[in-house]
């Protein structure tokens, strides 16, 4: 049988492969479990036993490999750690108390929660939203749109996110380099969320006479961020490995917060710190699995037979992927194989891949952030489109501006 197997058409089987892919997802199977279902199943059926347990070795003894699991791993350890240490809610308390503006603190607020990439992660700076967005006047569909916005507008120039990371690791390019073309396109993203959300807003004045110990704020807020400013700085100011740099912003979570051993076991046991860290793995195993099946040359030839423009296939591709299965990584993880063949993987191609793959998702109906935010503020999620879409589209025109002019 798996002779016979072996020998069925390399697209054919990426096209089961991916039709039960989505099926996991939307079975709410995680995403770690569906790409490496995926990928087994596509090694099994174009390959054989034995030629996908070649590929798993392969991929299993793959330096790239190893240092994207590891800083997955380490990475998503750290958010979570935040969030059962209490360091989050330091980091919440500081800021708020730092900054008096309802503007700033509505923007700068779920951008700096948004350092710490947690499924669903909006609803931690939701409640201080709320509470300023009311001073500002905002509709509860501006509400959901100012958090959600702000949330995800950091990210693409984040050095420390399973995303870029991901890229760089599928396209063998630079973190540097994908970095430095998403600046344009980040403060867009920043002007049009300060347009659409709050121009022509001004804070209400309160009577709030508290005293707030400036001095013991500002030490609060160095503390809380200094597990994410030492991974920061070491990875991308030092050059330091991104899996080692984010081992010390771990420890250095650790040791500021004196961990206790329950909480660090209960931490481990999160499942969200294996799924992501699987997700890693299973995202580069497809990627092999779908070269060396042969399913890449033959998807990279189809497409090139559409003649379509190059800078719209890889706009379109993994934007029209990540709003179906609502997931970057998923959509960075399927997108790079199918795009293999057709075109080149230099910067900028990886670069517009990878913003519109972060584009896609944040309009993905599934995503839950925009989920998690609609139901706290009690907004249908349509709502909140009118404001998110031709915010999003604003800012796809900004990539396709920098990869024309970059």
């Amino acid at each position: 049988m798996v002779f016979v197997l072996s020998f069925l058409n390399p697209l054919l089987v990426f096209v089961i492969s991916i039709i039960v892919f989505l099926v996991l997802l939307y079975r709410k199977v995680g995403l770690g479990i569906s790409l490496t279902v995926s990928a087994f199943l596509m090694g099994l059926l174009s390959l054989g036993i034995w030629d996908t347990g070649t590929v798993l070795l392969q991929t299993c003894t793959d330096s790239t490999t190893l240092t994207l699991v590891f800083a997955s791993f380490f990475i998503i350890l750290m958010s979570v750690l935040y969030k059962d240490t209490g360091l989050v809610d330091d980091l919440t308390q500081s800021l708020g108390g730092f900054v008096k503006n309802s503007k700033i603190i509505v923007s700068v607020l779920p951008a700096a929660i948004g350092l710490m990439p947690v499924a669903g992660g909006a609803l931690m700076s939701a409640p201080m939203v709320d509470t300023e967005a009311d001073k500002l006047g905002l509709s509860d569909a501006k509400k959901s749109f100012v958090n959600i916005w702000f949330r995800h507008v950091i990210i693409p120039v984040y050095p420390v996110t399973q995303f870029i990371i991901l890229t760089a690791a599928l396209t063998q390019t630079s973190i540097d380099s994908l970095i430095v073309r998403q600046i344009f396109v980040v403060i867009v993203m920043i002007a049009v969320g300060y347009f659409i959300g709050l121009r022509n807003t001004k804070p209400q004045k309160t009577d709030n006479k508290t005293e707030v110990n400036k001095k013991a704020n500002l030490k609060l807020l160095i503390l809380s961020f200094f597990p994410i400013i030492v991974t920061v700085v070491l990875n991308a100011a030092l050059g330091i490995d991104i899996a080692i740099a984010t081992f010390i912003g771990v420890t250095a979570i650790l040791v500021i917060t004196r961990t206790s051993a329950e909480v660090l076991k209960k931490t481990l046991k999160n499942k969200a710190v294996w799924e992501v860290t699987l997700a890693a793995f299973g995202a580069m195993l497809l990627k092999n699995v779908t070269v060396a099946s042969g399913a890449s040359e033959i998807l990279g030839t189809a497409l090139a037979n559409t003649n379509m423009n190059q800078m719209l296939l890889v706009s379109i591709v993994p934007a029209v992927v990540a709003f179906l299965i609502g997931s970057t990584s998923g959509a960075i993880a399927l997108s790079v194989p199918i795009l293999a063949e057709t075109v080149a993987f230099v910067p900028k191609i990886a670069s517009l891949l990878y913003i519109q793959s972060y584009l896609g998702y944040m309009v993905a109906p599934t995503h839950l952030c925009l989920v998690f935010t609609a139901q706290y503020f009690k907004s249908s999620i349509n709502s909140s489109f009118k404001y998110l879409l031709p915010a999003t589209a604003v800012s796809m025109a900004a990539a396709i501006l920098t990869y024309i002019f970059m």
